[in-house]
């Protein structure tokens, strides 16, 4: 069994009894967290996905500590500038034990429906949208060319 759950803004999938490495979390060591933004769901062969999560599910964790991740290091250079810019990066990371995924009825939410007070307004904003008269920018037409006058060829003056 395994699902697929959003954590701190990310998504995850995550098994019983699995590690995962998310971002800091508020909460202190040693407490279980609940995250009931459950996406899928799979059990035995069956797959149950959300629209956009799954109604009733959650999935219960443990925090196992608080630590920061590998150094990143991001070095800049232009050469021949004598430009060189050395800076270094670390995460702040929570350690999550995954204890128990529990589908609780197993639908999928309802998705959100669109506010009824809003479609007049959208209505009557499209209706004026099409009414507008609309104006269009005169189109300038390039002036012709001239021909040359009769006795301006250089040709017609040597003769």
């Amino acid at each position: 069994m395994f699902a697929i759950v959003e954590i701190a803004g990310q998504q995850f999938k995550v098994e019983k009894d699995q590690r995962v490495f998310v971002h800091r979390l508020e909460t202190e060591e040693g407490e279980k967290v609940d995250f009931n933004n459950v996406l899928l769901v799979e059990n035995d062969g069956k797959t149950t996905v959300g629209a956009p999560a799954i109604s009733g599910a959650f999935v219960s964790a443990k925090v196992e500590r608080h630590l920061k991740g590998d150094k990143v290091i991001v070095f800049k250079k232009k050469r021949r500038k004598g430009y060189k810019k050395k800076n270094g990066h670390r995460q702040y990371l929570t350690e999550l034990t995954i204890e128990k995924i529990t589908l609780t009825g197993g639908k999928a939410a309802p998705k959100k429906a669109v506010k009824t007070e809003d479609a007049p307004a959208k209505e009557v904003v499209a209706a004026a949208v099409k009414k507008a008269p609309v104006k269009k920018a005169p189109v300038k037409k390039a002036p012709a060319k001239k021909a040359p006058a009769k006795g301006s060829d250089d040709d017609s003056e040597k003769k």
